[in-house]
């Protein structure tokens, strides 16, 4: 799942991007409320990450304009500002929850997946093939009882893959699915490809029945039968 941090604190923002790609997240960075509100308005994110004190556009106005646009991506406040009256506004706002600086990571981490859970109640958050299962809100894969180690990007095939299982994935449907790109002056067909390599080498690589499959000048399909 991608993750967008606005934060003008650079060392605090960076630390929060360590952090959430070990748990196996796609996280991007906006230091500035102009920058975030920019990227709010090109790419496509599962959850928000805001402070309200930053400099130029600042995080309250960037929650109002979201939200009037009607967007429902979860928002997580993440501010010094500890009063009553400043979470209240937030919330009013539209903010989904709210964490006051400093705090704990694990309670970071554990909001983010009740978050989530709550954003993507229309989706399934456990899938399975065979005995290849995948838990969205824990970011973990595994095949007959063995952890996967998958990048954030492999786990982010791997989930469009089995949400389509059964069916033909394209190139193209991964371009602007999974690496949310709509317009690129050069193709992304050798990324992907060396992607699925190595996705295919963890998912199929130990196990007998072949799952990951090639096929030849469409794209590429998840099953348990060879297409």
């Amino acid at each position: 799942m991608k993750l967008l941090i606005i934060e003008d604190e650079k060392k605090v923002a960076l630390a929060l991007e360590k952090g959430l790609e070990s748990e196996h997240y796609q996280v991007q960075i906006a230091l500035t409320g102009e920058e975030g509100f920019y990227l709010l308005s090109s790419q496509e994110f599962d959850l928000i990450l805001l402070d309200l004190m930053l400099p130029g556009r600042d995080g309250l106005e960037i929650l109002r304009t979201l939200r009037k646009t009607d967007t429902r991506t979860p928002v997580l406040i993440l501010t010094a500002r500890d009063t009553l009256g400043d979470k209240i506004l937030g919330l009013d706002l539209g903010a989904d929850d709210y964490l006051v600086k400093p705090f704990a990571f694990p309670e970071l981490t554990a909001r983010i997946r009740a978050l989530l859970r709550r954003g993507r109640s229309d989706q399934p958050l456990k899938l399975k093939l065979a005995d290849l299962e995948m838990d969205v809100v824990k970011r973990s894969a595994s095949r007959g009882q063995q952890a996967l180690p998958l990048t954030a990007m492999e786990f982010d095939i791997l989930e469009f893959l089995l949400r389509n299982q059964g069916h033909v994935v394209t190139r193209e449907m991964l371009v602007r699915e999974v690496w949310k790109e709509t317009e690129r002056a050069t193709p992304l067909d050798n990324v992907i490809d060396v992607h699925i390599g190595r996705l295919r080498k963890k998912v199929d690589g130990p196990f007998g029945t072949k799952l990951l499959h090639t096929v030849r000048g469409v794209g590429f399909i998840l099953s348990e039968k060879e297409s």
